[in-house]
């Protein structure tokens, strides 16, 4: 079967995947109609965040059967015209949950000790031990907004650091066994007690702009937010508005709505500390949503090949 990759994909995955008897094409950086024409005649498309995967695309491709998309969630994928067109979508939910779990603790630390800034004073020759004082995280409350892989990952990094850890997730059916020492809230009683809160929600219909002006209104002034999950889930006119006006102490974010996000607003305060979307970009991540995507791939083509 003929197997589009449109994005970079981990070496021993691609190795794997190519292994396999199926004819494997590499095609990076197509979009529209050029990825329509490049899947003609393709059964899977296998992509990462960079592919958009839209209806157009979709129509445009008669004989896919199966998307993967290397990653957690499934925002650059439009799942309802793939349903449409009999075309099965899958991704790999576990892979960064290490990774965005450490890079939570990484932005908080970075940001409550000045490190930055502090490293670039150093730098610079300078000694200023007494300007870069900070605060610890210890004793604090963790809310975290989101339940699943991710957010339980937190979860435990948060107890090893001295964190009470709440949580509110509205898309969680059941409360995972195990976690009993987790305060399960409301949403408004978690914002109002929480001195950090961390998003890590999938972005979809329901959660867009799930945290605009009446939630960040809700936080307590000295508090932190926390964003490496999606771009959207934020209303970003909402939180610089918040942030300029001192009604939150500050903003870690790892993502925004629209990336890159060139000359944001948000990027002047300095109070908001930001990442170019680091959260999966670790080598061992990015082997295992390769790994994984593979993996989920090949069974997905197995089921669709003849029985002899």
């Amino acid at each position: 079967m003929r197997i589009v990759v449109s994005d970079p994909l981990d070496a021993a995955a691609l190795a794997r995947l190519s292994a396999s008897g199926h004819e494997v094409v590499e095609r990076h950086g197509l979009q529209g109609a050029e990825l329509a024409q490049a899947l003609d005649g393709a059964v899977a498309l296998l992509v990462r965040g960079g592919t958009r995967v839209t209806a157009q695309v979709l129509g445009g491709a008669p004989s896919l059967r199966v998307v993967v998309r290397a990653g957690t969630g499934l925002d650059n994928v439009d799942a309802e015209a793939a349903q449409l067109h009999g075309i099965r979508v899958l991704n790999t939910p576990g892979a960064n949950r290490v990774a965005v779990a450490e890079l939570v603790f990484g932005l908080l630390i970075a940001y409550e000790r000045h490190l930055a800034d502090a490293i670039a004073s150093a730098r610079a020759g300078h000694w200023e031990k007494a300007r870069f004082a900070g605060r610890e995280i210890a004793g604090r409350r963790l809310g975290l907004l989101g339940f699943g892989r991710i957010g339980r990952e937190v979860a435990v990094r948060a107890r090893a650091f001295d964190l009470s850890v709440a949580a509110y997730d509205p898309l969680l059916e059941s409360w995972p066994q195990g976690f009993e020492w987790v305060h399960r809230l409301p949403l408004d009683e978690l914002l109002a007690s929480s001195d950090v809160v961390s998003l890590h929600l999938p972005l979809a219909p329901g959660t867009r702009g799930a945290i605009g002006a009446r939630e960040l209104g809700l936080m307590k002034k000295d508090a932190v937010l926390v964003n490496a999950s999606r771009g959207g889930i934020v209303d970003e006119e909402a939180l610089y508005d918040t942030l300029v006006n001192g009604r939150l102490r500050g903003a870690l974010l790892d993502v925004f709505a629209v990336e890159p996000p060139g000359e944001h607003a948000l990027l002047t305060l300095p109070n908001v500390m930001a990442t170019p979307h680091l959260g999966a970009s670790t080598q061992e991540s990015q082997r295992r949503a390769g790994d994984e995507a593979v993996e989920v791939l090949l069974e997905a083509l197995g089921e669709l090949a003849p029985r002899g």
